[in-house]
């Protein structure tokens, strides 16, 4: 398995990319952003994700975890601000077993199973 990265800039935007057997992972920002933070965020996605994916980045594994992939992004960046850069800490979020885990912190099929439930207990207490 190869895996390589690189920076390229056009058109005022900083694009830092990794490649891995037959996905491209790519982080982009502003031509101010400082390349080492983009650097960064993009080995934190890859090692997360290699890490849900037991070291098998590969598009099949990836489409099968896609569920634990977004949850990754979805902990990791908020409207453009970093928000954790532990691959540890983003890997842990997607293994919650908890029944009660907060909506805000639950995959989008696990929060429409949750609504769903809810509405069905208050229609049917009323």
């Amino acid at each position: 398995h190869r895996a390589s990265g690189d920076i390229v800039m056009f058109d005022g935007i900083t694009c830092v990319y990794r490649s891995n057997v037959d996905l491209f992972f790519y982080v982009f920002g502003s031509a101010t952003e400082n390349e080492l933070i983009l650097a960064s965020v993009l080995n934190t996605l890859y090692d997360a994700i290699s890490m849900v994916l037991r070291d098998m980045v590969e598009t099949s594994t990836l489409y099968a975890n896609i569920e634990a992939v977004m949850l990754i992004v979805d902990e990791m960046i908020d409207g453009g601000i970093i928000l954790e850069s532990d691959p540890a800490v983003l890997v842990n979020g997607t293994r919650s077993t908890d029944k009660d885990v907060p909506i805000s912190e639950q995959t989008l099929s696990q929060a429409v199973n949750s609504a769903g439930g809810f509405f069905r207990r208050t229609l049917l207490s009323s």
